[in-house]
């Protein structure tokens, strides 16, 4: 084979790749969708009339499942890139099928000027719900916590996670903050950005839910086991972060 068959196989193993992610993306999305429905509350009818969604680091897809199953009135997704080629696609055909508003955009929480622009142009002052799945330990800020060399890129590296200044954002953004997450420190995280990111360790969740208590929020487990958290059951959580690797909990002021 020359040169240019070899250009050809190589652009055609790049694109079925692309191919199978995309559609992991879609299977993952309806099966994390299964275990954080719960903490959206609908009616009786099964339904957010009226509601607004913020999806913080949104995988655009499940913004539509949300939107063919509760029929929310708004459904605003940030991401710092979006990697999917499905993105406008999803955000004007679902008008053909969904009566929910889906808008995507490029921005960071961390951006104030840029989130506030979208606010005002979404004409939202807060949403009702905060939708936050598989990005919170993404949102990591501050210095490296590391005593090492650090390299430029500051992939070998971990931030620590400001608690306070994070969930003081996130409930400023909306009523009801709903926190999807994965934690298996063992497991590699290939979507690592700069120091920023890199799985919670056990110790780290026991920091988040103590400054929960000491706040007073209100904070619900939804997945593994419903209940909630608060000063008298404090082994309740460690047990329950012992047994599984993904937890599905909302905060409330």
């Amino acid at each position: 084979m020359d040169c240019e068959d070899n250009d050809i196989i190589e652009r055609l193993q790049k694109e079925l790749e692309n191919r199978k992610n995309d559609l992991q993306t879609w299977t993952d999305s309806l099966e994390e969708l299964s275990e954080i429905e719960d903490a959206f509350e609908p009616d009786e009818r099964n339904k957010l009339d009226g509601k607004t969604i913020l999806d913080i680091g949104t995988d655009c897809v499940k913004p539509l499942f949300v939107a063919l199953k509760f029929n929310p009135k708004k459904i605003v997704g940030i991401n710092e890139e979006f990697p999917y080629s499905y993105t406008s696609e999803i955000e004007q055909k679902s008008k053909l099928f969904a009566g929910t508003k889906i808008r995507f955009y490029n921005c960071s929480l961390f951006d104030k000027e840029t989130l506030n622009r979208i606010l005002k142009k979404e004409e939202i002052r807060k949403f009702n719900f905060v939708l936050v799945s598989k990005t919170l330990h993404h949102l990591r800020t501050g210095k490296c916590v590391e005593k090492h060399k650090c390299r430029d890129d500051e992939k070998c590296c971990k931030y620590g996670f400001e608690t306070q200044d994070i969930f003081k954002d996130l409930l400023q953004l909306g009523d009801r903050v709903i926190i999807y997450e994965f934690f298996d420190p063992n497991d590699p995280d290939n979507d690592k950005i700069r120091g920023r990111g890199g799985y919670f360790i056990k110790e780290e969740w026991g920091r988040i839910f103590d400054y929960f208590r000491k706040k007073n929020y209100n904070v619900k487990f939804i997945r593994p086991e419903g209940f909630l958290l608060d000063k008298e059951k404090p082994n309740k959580v460690d047990s329950t972060l012992r047994k599984v690797d993904t937890i599905c909990f909302y905060v409330e002021k």
